[in-house]
């Protein structure tokens, strides 16, 4: 299964001077001050209900469990979080309060309480709220609504991309938008644990070539890039137990792009992980899957 083209001293990525040029930038992104306008249609609606949870409250904790309820949909609720985390307190973690039947309220006010910020002086805020701070506070729950998105159009990219480049030779399989992962389990029956990937390889004859993750990076860099480099090294540990253990065999493709790649250390993981596995994986973008991902090195 090695691939002796791609040793460890002519892997490609090694072999690249300047990495910005081999990255591709997704501009999915409202400018500033256009985005004001837009969050602000967006969130008007859920804007108004918080005002109203806001005036109905007696105190910050009351407010937090009256939004943790069935009365709103998740996303609608996601909203209402992310604001009282920008007005009342900024160590809530959404993720986590967002899960109304795992995490109680009780434990949050009990662990958080002593951050949140008085009702009384919330209420008077709320009830001089200018229009331009409305529009701020939209834009901050809105800040970070196109990152998924990045990922969503890369993995659409390279998707159109490998169905035209290897038509009736190879198919690939996944999500293309907002979808869940597929869990190896469901690939080979007799893995164990779980391994979530973005899609897989097959040949004509339906046989599995390959697993690969997509992320896009718009930014990254210190303790970010430290959680994606320990991830993808247990995505490839495992990967190389299971083969051992099974007598399977089939190679990792980490599509990484966006500009976070270019971050120094980033990088340096990014040629590490490409040169790991006896030739085994590759780590490509958009730009360089023409030549770094070929029915060669897929078998």
């Amino acid at each position: 299964m090695r691939d002796r083209t791609h040793s460890r001293h002519m892997t490609f990525l090694r072999q690249v001077a300047t990495p910005i040029e081999i990255i591709t930038a997704i501009d999915a992104s409202i400018r500033f001050p256009e985005i004001l306008d837009a969050c602000k249609e967006k969130y008007a609606k859920d804007i108004e209900l918080f005002k109203t949870l806001v005036r109905g409250a007696n105190s910050s904790a009351s407010l937090l469990a009256s939004i943790r309820t069935n009365t709103f949909s998740g996303e609608q609720r996601m909203s209402l979080l992310k604001m009282y985390r920008r007005c009342v307190s900024p160590v809530i973690d959404t993720e986590m309060a967002k899960k109304i039947t795992k995490v109680t309220t009780e434990s949050l006010v009990s662990s958080l309480g002593h951050t949140f910020k008085p009702i009384a002086k919330l209420k008077a805020q709320f009830e001089t709220i200018t229009a331009d701070q409305e529009a701020a506070l939209a834009a901050l729950i809105g800040e970070y609504d196109t990152r998924g998105q990045l990922g969503y159009l890369l993995t659409g990219q390279f998707f159109d991309w490998f169905e035209q480049h290897f038509a009736q030779v190879y198919t690939i399989e996944g999500p293309r938008g907002a979808g869940r992962d597929i869990e190896l389990s469901t690939v080979f029956p007799d893995f164990r644990g779980d391994y979530p990937c973005d899609f897989v390889i097959r040949n004509a004859r339906r046989e599995v070539k390959a697993v690969g993750f997509a992320r896009y990076d718009s930014t990254r860099g210190g303790a970010q890039s430290d959680d994606r480099t320990g991830g993808n090294s247990d995505k490839v540990s495992k990967a190389q137990e299971y083969c051992k253990r099974s007598g399977k065999s089939f190679r990792l493709v980490f599509l990484a792009d966006g500009p976070g790649l270019g971050h120094v250390d980033t990088w340096k993981e990014a040629v590490k992980l490409d040169d790991a596995w006896d030739g085994n994986i590759r780590v490509i973008t958009l730009k360089t899957a023409v030549a770094q991902l070929t029915s060669n090195w897929l078998g």
